[in-house]
C-alpha cells in the first residue's frame, strides 16, 4: 500500500517557449466541449450529502483523466519523459517506506492511477451500500487522489499537448481540466501552492467563454476585447 508522499521541486531548467506556452495559444484554450458555467456542475446540490457528492465526482474525476492519458500513454514512455515534469517542477514518489524515488513519467502514473483504483474501490474507504458512513479520514484521501490526479493533468499539457492536439482532443482536455479546477477550489480540496504551475491555463480555462459576435439591429456594436493576463508562477 503507497503511503502517498511525493515532493515536488523546481527542476532548474526551462521548457523552450514553444513547448511551454502552446495550450496557451487562443486558437487552442478556445475550443472546449460545453461553453456554460461549469461551477453549476461542482455546486453541491442542498439534498446530497457532502461526502457522498465528493465521492462521487472524485471517482468520475479519475475515470477520465485516467481515460484522458491512455490516449496519449504511447507516447509517454521512459525514453521520451524520463521524469515526471511539468512546468519547472519534477514530481517524486515515496513508497510506502519513505523512500524517495525519481521514475519516469509512465511509472509515475501507473503508480498514481494504481493506488486512486485502490482507494475508489475500497468498500471501507468509498462505501456504496446504504447507511454506510465515510470514514474520519475520508477529506484526506480525496485531498491526496485530487493532487494527484492534477499531477497527471499538468503533465498531459506540459509533455503532451501536441500529441493531443494531433488526436484532435484538445477540447475535452481543456473541458476535463477546467471542471476539474472549479471542483477543486470549490472544496478546498488541493492546495494552491500545488496548482500555482498551471494558474495561467487555469485563469483562462476557468473564465467562460465570450459570446460570440452578434448583430445589434438597434444599437452599434461595442468590441470588448477579453483581457488575457497569463500569471506564470515559478517555483
Amino acid at each position: 500500500m503507497c503511503d502517498w508522499k511525493t515532493k515536488t521541486k523546481p527542476n532548474g531548467k526551462k521548457p523552450p517557449a514553444e513547448e511551454k506556452k502552446l495550450y496557451l495559444e487562443p486558437e487552442y484554450t478556445k475550443i472546449r466541449v460545453v461553453d456554460f458555467d461549469l461551477k453549476e456542475l461542482v455546486v453541491l446540490p442542498r439534498e446530497i450529502d457532502l461526502n457522498e457528492w465528493l465521492a462521487s465526482n472524485t471517482t468520475t474525476f479519475f475515470n477520465l483523466i485516467n481515460l484522458q492519458y491512455s490516449t496519449i500513454s504511447e507516447f509517454c514512455t521512459g525514453e521520451t519523459c524520463q521524469a515526471m515534469t511539468a512546468c519547472n517542477t519534477t514530481y517524486y514518489w515515496y513508497d510506502e517506506k519513505g523512500k524517495k524515488t525519481k521514475c519516469t513519467a509512465p511509472q509515475y502514473v501507473d503508480f498514481v492511477m494504481s493506488a486512486c483504483q485502490k482507494l475508489v474501490t475500497d468498500e471501507e474507504i468509498f462505501p456504496t451500500k446504504y447507511g454506510k458512513e465515510f470514514p474520519n479520514s475520508f477529506e484526506s484521501l480525496v485531498k491526496k487522489i485530487c493532487r494527484y490526479l492534477f499531477h497527471v493533468l499538468a503533465h498531459l499539457y506540459f509533455s503532451h499537448f501536441k500529441e493531443t492536439v494531433a488526436l484532435d482532443l484538445q477540447g475535452h482536455l481543456n473541458t476535463l481540466y477546467a471542471h476539474f479546477i472549479v471542483f477543486v477550489r470549490e472544496f478546498n480540496l488541493v492546495d494552491p501552492k500545488e496548482t500555482c504551475i498551471m494558474d495561467d491555463l487555469s485563469e483562462i480555462l476557468c473564465s467562460p467563454l465570450p459570446p460570440p459576435p452578434a448583430a445589434a439591429p438597434s444599437a452599434p456594436a461595442s468590441t470588448s476585447s477579453p483581457s488575457s493576463q497569463n500569471h506564470v508562477t515559478e517555483r
